[in-house]
């Protein structure tokens, strides 16, 4: 819906509506975050209140929109929504489960079994010394590759810190001692065919995955069927990437490695308030 103005305000004064499919629920968690933040460092005034500040950097989240089109929306300024996305984005990704912690929590509530699988979130051409290592050349893109653990249901559980985008998905998980973590949580996890080889307990797996073949040995029908199953299993995983990738922000990250792992922890955050399975 577009506001009209008069001639002499010129088309720098439009200003349209849109509507954000978010739950108050969710705009009402980020505001006191952000209440509770304002209480703890002092300060006494801000140019909008809390409310709608939150609303402001959902906004930017959810639709990935410009930070100067909410700017002038809103009566501040580009750097000022830049630095309150930055600082709602921080206070999110502190609330995000750490590894050991979402593990525990699932072992808490019964279950056995975590799903385990990588996603490249693709990231702006970078200069330097940085542009090589973000080139992925499976994707043939820049971007910075993250590991997600799902439960069984698809709910996203954790996020792994931002590797460069050439990284590939087993080194990441070894990265992250994530066999390790899972023994020592008494928990399994079903993985694609990229984690072939993670597992260093071939007698007692904690790492399930399909069968590859090889040259001069084609799958048995047995292994095409066990293949099946472990894709089935599977499919809940890519449901939790759906929705995290519903917050188009995603769509092409503007940030660097440290603060994209931030926003994917807090995406994550976000992603949970509005989805449980």
């Amino acid at each position: 819906m577009r506001k009209k103005t008069s001639p002499a305000e010129g088309p720098d004064g439009l200003v349209y509506q849109c509507r954000l499919s978010l739950s108050s629920a969710t705009l009402e968690m980020v505001a006191d975050l952000i209440r509770a933040h304002l209480k703890r460092i002092g300060s006494r005034w801000r140019k909008l209140p809390p409310g709608k500040i939150a609303l402001i950097v959902l906004a930017v989240l959810r639709h990935d929109q410009r930070l100067s089109d909410m700017a002038g929306g809103n009566d501040v300024s580009a750097s000022t929504v830049r630095r309150w996305l930055l600082e709602v984005i921080t206070l999110l990704a502190a609330r995000a489960p750490r590894l050991e912690r979402a593990l525990k929590e699932v072992t808490r509530s019964g279950g056995e079994v975590v799903l385990i699988d990588g996603t490249l979130v693709r990231t702006r051409r970078r200069t330097g010394e940085e542009n090589r290592p973000n080139y992925s050349g499976k994707h043939k893109v820049h971007g910075l590759l993250f590991l997600a653990l799902t439960d069984e249901r698809g709910n996203l559980l954790w996020i792994s810190a931002a590797r460069p985008g050439r990284s590939s998905e087993i080194t990441t998980a070894r990265h992250n001692k994530i066999t390790t973590r899972l023994r020592e949580a008494g928990l399994g996890a079903l993985a694609d065919l990229g984690f072939v080889g993670l597992d260093d307990d071939p007698d007692d797996p904690v790492i399930v995955t399909g069968r590859k073949a090889a040259r001069g040995r084609p799958l048995t029908d047995a292994e095409k069927q066990a293949n099946r199953l472990v894709s089935r299993e599977r499919a809940a995983n890519e449901h939790g990437f759906a929705d995290l990738k519903n917050w188009r922000i995603l769509t092409k990250v503007r940030m660097n490695a440290k603060h994209g792992t931030a926003l994917l922890r807090a995406l994550l955050v976000l992603t949970n308030a509005e989805i449980s399975r």
